[in-house]
């Protein structure tokens, strides 16, 4: 079946705006957040307008219907992911807070000193510093395994970097600068090999529809809602359901407790273990409208057009001169990284604007990465499929002319 991007558009109605100059919005910025269909904006609105209040221990007919909407939206997580019946979702605030309660809770139960935790170079701030913490706090070391110069991971170096010390794999599915789509499965093999915990950070992977549990068994996987056309402030924390029962609440406080007494408190299993205070309630049953907007797409097709949306932008950047693209990979997701000789990135950004293109610059919370690549920032296009090849033309040539406008 072909691929009708324009219909997919017009269920994106800040697509369809018009911007400084006139220009219609041009939206490259897609691994910062993506924008959101209209029925994800539809059920926000319709739950304040109809149905808000707190959710559970209420018979009250506003708390039922927030309540079942909330609850519901966790079986459309679990199926978007395809995942068996031993995953529990937990609703967090996004892929960083997530990725902080495996650090903190799990980490901080189960590590010890002279056991190893290993990440990679590609990694996100969000998957380094509470493993940094953690490691501070109980003794355990950080190993880091290398990647190769077009951006895939030295699976060489990564096995070498394994041993029975090895107690946690943490691993982006796809990098947010390279856009390299790690091997998964085969890593999921090996942790198993060594015995080790195995949690992904799907942050980048889930919008682009890369996940699937029944093929990926891992014991964490962290995302965002608001990555995969969902509000903003909500994500999940999908996991094993005995291992979330094994480990100790990240927050405390009310829905979360069993039962409360001065000689001590017990609490809930999971997910209300995890899940302390008000939850963002709206975000949560957007975030399920958002998941079942997705299940509904054509995977296959949407893969085969953001693939040409890739090579598209790959070839069209080849002919700039000075330019250089960071991540080529042979499996990647559409993200695009790159530097160009003595123009700085936010100088291209700035200018961008002025045509309306939307693009993001800087380190993208990858500092160690950049470093690696020897360099302090670089801009980043990152589409998804409802962008289109038109679109990536209009870039290109764009670029080029603001490059050659910004080294007179």
């Amino acid at each position: 079946m072909k691929f009708d991007v324009q219909k997919i558009r017009r269920d994106f109605p800040a697509l369809d705006q018009k911007m400084r100059g006139g220009h219609t919005l041009v939206y490259f910025d897609n691994g910062a957040t993506a924008q959101k269909p209209q029925c994800v904006i539809d059920a926000v609105a319709n739950f304040y307008e109809h149905d808000n209040a707190n959710i559970h221990r209420s018979a009250h007919e506003l708390s039922e219907r927030a309540t079942c909407a909330y609850e519901a939206a966790r079986a459309k997580i679990l199926k978007f992911l395809n995942a068996p019946d031993t995953y529990c979702p937990v609703y967090t605030r996004g892929t960083t807070e997530s990725l902080n309660i495996v650090a903190q809770s799990w980490g901080q139960a189960n590590l010890r000193e002279g056991d190893e935790i290993l990440l990679t170079q590609m990694e996100h701030h969000a998957n380094i510093v509470p493993w940094q913490i953690t490691a501070q706090k109980t003794g355990a070391k950080i190993a880091v395994a290398r990647i190769l110069p077009d951006g895939s991971l030295d699976m060489e170096d990564f096995e070498a970097k394994l041993s029975e010390r090895t107690k946690i794999i943490s691993i982006a599915h796809a990098s947010n600068v390279l856009g390299t789509v790690n091997d998964i499965a085969t890593i999921s093999a090996l942790a198993k090999k060594f015995g080790a915990t195995l949690s992904i950070d799907a942050a980048q992977s889930s919008p682009h529809m890369l996940d699937d549990l029944s093929k990926i068994d891992c014991d964490f996987l962290s995302m965002s809602g608001h990555k995969c056309f969902a509000p903003t402030g909500i994500g999940a924390l999908v996991a094993k359901r005995e291992i979330l029962d094994s480990m100790p609440p990240y927050q405390t406080g009310g829905d979360m407790i069993e039962d409360v007494a001065w000689e001590g408190t017990t609490f809930r299993p999971a997910p209300e273990r995890f899940e302390a205070g008000t939850p963002h309630i709206a975000g949560a049953i957007g975030f399920g409208v958002a998941m079942d907007y997705l299940s509904n797409l054509d995977r296959a097709a949407v893969h085969e057009h953001e693939r040409a949306l890739c090579r598209r932008m790959h070839e069209r950047l080849s002919e700039i001169p000075n330019l250089k693209i960071f991540g080529d990979a042979k499996d990647k997701v559409s993200v695009v990284s790159f530097a160009v000789a003595g123009v700085h990135p936010n100088d291209i950004s700035v200018m961008l604007d002025a045509s309306a293109i939307a693009i993001r610059t800087g380190h993208h919370c990858a500092e160690p990465l950049m470093k690696t690549l020897g360099v302090e920032s670089t801009a980043r296009a990152s589409l998804t499929f409802y962008n289109t090849l038109e679109e990536a033309d209009y870039f290109a040539d764009t670029l080029k002319r603001t490059i050659n406008l910004l080294s007179l």
